[in-house]
């Protein structure tokens, strides 16, 4: 029979131990060759052939830089190819919102932590599908002077330009667009949590924390948070995979942003009988480390607690979101506090997974806390923030990032999952 030489390129796995969570910009990669009859391996080939054409067609960013002038503070992002932007700007805080078609961004991870001039900080990365954002915090009110491409010259690509310049408060507000009117919302009767039967599958809704534009913690060696929790979600879903009585639903299972509200749409949606959002922190001072599980409280349990939930409350901020245009469904279910029931069964799932996963990393002291977490306010589905650790703290950061703690830590909120669903006779 005919055969065919089919060379193509694959993923290496990481060996025991080591860690598989890989920067954007680098990836280990090995060659394989494979005879195959001619149809297949023509099949094959221009399958990898389109699939890399497409990667290839999409527009590559391969820096990002910040020049500080004693008039304006540039903004340069160097492309493979013209694109165009737009651009609009937000107060309380001030931000500079650039919005771009999907872009690849090449960068190194550091690049996410520079600032200067009237730039406080910047992230930029996916947004949704076919839609990229660069987000700039700004140190006071600032005005967009102008915004043009640079043809490639003298060894430099395509580059966005993006002059800011400083203006009065009064004169920033007067530019801004009339916010979005938000009619108040209709008077609803309060949720109540489904009862199921043992024949009903448990629906577990586990939520990657952070993505896209808003990379979350960034550890001392350039490590993103949202990277973490995706992987850490993937791996407790392939564990559950193994219960017939389960079922896993996925926030995001890519590199994409979601806002708040859609994280608890999607545990509403699916009629979530849990929903468990991963995270991993960073703090100012290195030594602290240890994980914790968050239950919801419009009351904090601590000033800690407290000053977590209005870390991570901000991550719609963090994307560039106009928090002003919510619609009647999200205030609702904002304004609407989660039943004592929910909270109560929230609880019960918290104090099943402390055991299990002190087993495997260093919890803080008093590890079941509470605060008022926009993401758990789902009224009608038990919820619970996990922080895993860390990674302003380079010993958590090893232990994450390692391929066999990950499986650990996996397996026992997998575990702690199942105890709970047993616990409730599913």
């Amino acid at each position: 029979m005919e055969k065919w030489l089919v060379h193509f390129v694959v993923t290496a796995w990481p060996n025991e131990g080591e860690s598989d969570i890989v920067s954007p910009t680098r990836s280990n990669t090995i060659c394989a060759m494979l005879y195959l009859p001619l149809r297949v391996g023509i099949l094959i080939l221009l399958n990898v052939c389109a699939f890399y054409a497409s990667a290839m067609a999409m527009p590559r960013a391969s820096d990002v830089r910040l020049g500080i002038h004693s008039d304006k503070t540039r903004l340069v992002v160097e492309l493979s190819e013209r694109v165009e932007s737009t651009h609009f700007a937000l107060a309380d805080p001030y931000r500079i919102v650039i919005d771009l078609p999907e872009v690849t961004w090449d960068v190194a991870p550091a690049t996410q932590q520079r600032k200067g001039g009237l730039v406080a900080g910047l992230r930029f990365g996916l947004f949704k599908p076919g839609q990229s954002r660069l987000v700039l915090d700004l140190k006071g009110p600032a005005v967009v002077a102008q915004s043009f491409v640079l043809p490639p010259r003298e060894g430099y690509p395509f580059r966005l330009v993006v002059d800011l310049k400083p203006l009065s408060r009064d004169a920033f507000m007067a530019a801004m667009p009339p916010p979005t009117p938000v009619s108040r919302p209709q008077q609803r009767q309060a949720p109540q949590l489904t009862r199921k039967t043992a024949a009903d599958p448990f629906v577990v809704v586990l939520d990657p924390g952070h993505g896209g534009v808003d990379p979350g913690a960034i550890s001392p060696t350039g490590f993103f948070e949202k990277n973490l929790t995706l992987t850490y979600a993937r791996a407790i879903r392939d564990v559950l995979a193994g219960n017939a009585n389960t079922k896993v639903v996925m926030t995001r299972d890519s590199d994409v942003f979601l806002r708040l509200r859609e994280r608890v749409a999607a545990a509403r949606e699916a009629d979530g009988d849990l929903f468990v959002s991963l995270h991993a922190d960073s703090i100012a001072n290195p030594r602290v480390r240890g994980g914790g599980i968050y239950t919801l409280s419009e009351q904090a349990s601590d000033a800690e607690a407290a000053a977590l939930a209005t870390k991570e409350n901000r991550a719609d901020i963090i994307a560039g979101v106009d928090l002003v245009s919510r619609d009647d469904e999200v205030a609702s279910i904002l304004i609407e506090l989660t039943q004592r029931e929910t909270m109560n069964y929230s609880a019960r799932f918290a104090n099943a997974l402390i055991p299990e996963l002190k087993q495997h990393i260093q919890l803080r002291s008093k590890p079941h806390r509470f605060a008022g977490f926009r993401v758990l306010k789902a009224p009608d589905v038990p919820s619970v923030l996990v922080e895993l650790g860390y990674l302003s703290n380079r010993e958590d950061e090893a232990m994450l990032r390692s391929t066999r703690h990950r499986a650990e830590i996996a397996s026992a909120i997998a575990e702690a999952i199942d105890a709970y669903r047993r616990e409730l006779g599913r």
